[in-house]
């Protein structure tokens, strides 16, 4: 058992919870929670760490093949110190992250064309993670987000996605402008959520191969990125709003696309 709050697996993981820069050098994230433990593929976990209370899902994974040796029972005053939540549910693992290319987003294992979502510098983690478990729901593709797009393996986001950060692909890009004219040149459909010069969101056929482009919570898409689209699109709204969460306007522009190829 792990009685130390000071030693090495216990800082590295206090570290990985706190750091995007130490997730991106060692390629681990945390996931914390009986679900989101649970849930990851035993292939890309890399230690797991729990207390007597989480004893039944330690011993879950072990059926399920996990190497007994990668499992460490810590007691409850360490946990708390390793824990990110106000109430941890006892376990939490080490994960593998699993970036993919812009390129193999594009890939489909059925005849359904592409369908992505692009996030522009999205800083709330919670939006970015319930785009994520959305995207699963409605069938999107992947998700490509900009190097200052709040982090997809930050411990806020994880659990925000309820599972979804292991199925759903993600690639990470550091000029959003240049994925969508590089998009444009494969014959991807680009659209962006931008008003001036938009046209209805139910307007364009999503049909095809399709890239809905996302920004900002505060101040949307930048004005380059909203140029190299081929296509910017509005969602009518009523009253005296202006905008709608990121979060929520992902949804409804994916669910559109999802619904014409479903009637299709």
């Amino acid at each position: 058992m792990i009685s130390s709050a000071n030693g090495r697996q216990v800082r590295l993981v206090e570290k990985l919870n706190r750091q995007a820069k130490a997730r991106r050098e060692s390629g681990l994230f945390v996931a914390e929670g009986r679900k989101e433990v649970l849930e990851a593929p035993i292939s890309r976990i890399q230690s797991v760490y729990y207390t007597a209370s989480a004893g039944d899902a330690a011993a879950a994974l072990a059926k399920k093949g996990m190497n007994p040796a990668d499992l460490w029972e810590v007691s409850p005053q360490v946990f708390r110190k390793m824990a990110d939540t106000q109430t941890p549910q006892g376990i939490l693992a080490l994960v593998k992250i699993q970036r993919s290319s812009v390129a193999e987003l594009l890939k489909t294992s059925s005849d359904t064309p592409p369908l992505l979502l692009i996030l522009e510098d999205l800083q709330d983690p919670g939006n970015v993670g319930t785009i994520l478990r959305m995207s699963e729901a409605a069938g999107v593709t992947g998700v490509i987000v900009s190097r200052n797009t709040a982090d997809i393996y930050s411990p806020k986001t994880v659990r925000a996605t309820m599972g979804a950060v292991y199925r759903v692909k993600s690639a990470e890009t550091s000029d959003v402008a240049e994925t969508v004219r590089k998009l444009n040149r494969l014959g991807i459909q680009t659209c962006a959520a931008w008003l001036p010069g938009s046209v209805p969101y139910t307007e364009p056929d999503y049909r095809k191969a399709t890239a809905f482009i996302i920004g900002n919570e505060g101040n949307g898409l930048t004005q380059e990125t909203a140029d190299a689209a081929r296509k910017r699109i509005r969602i009518p709204m009523q009253g005296g709003v202006e905008s709608l969460n990121a979060a929520i306007a992902a949804t409804v522009l994916a669910y559109e696309a999802s619904r014409q190829r479903l009637l299709s």
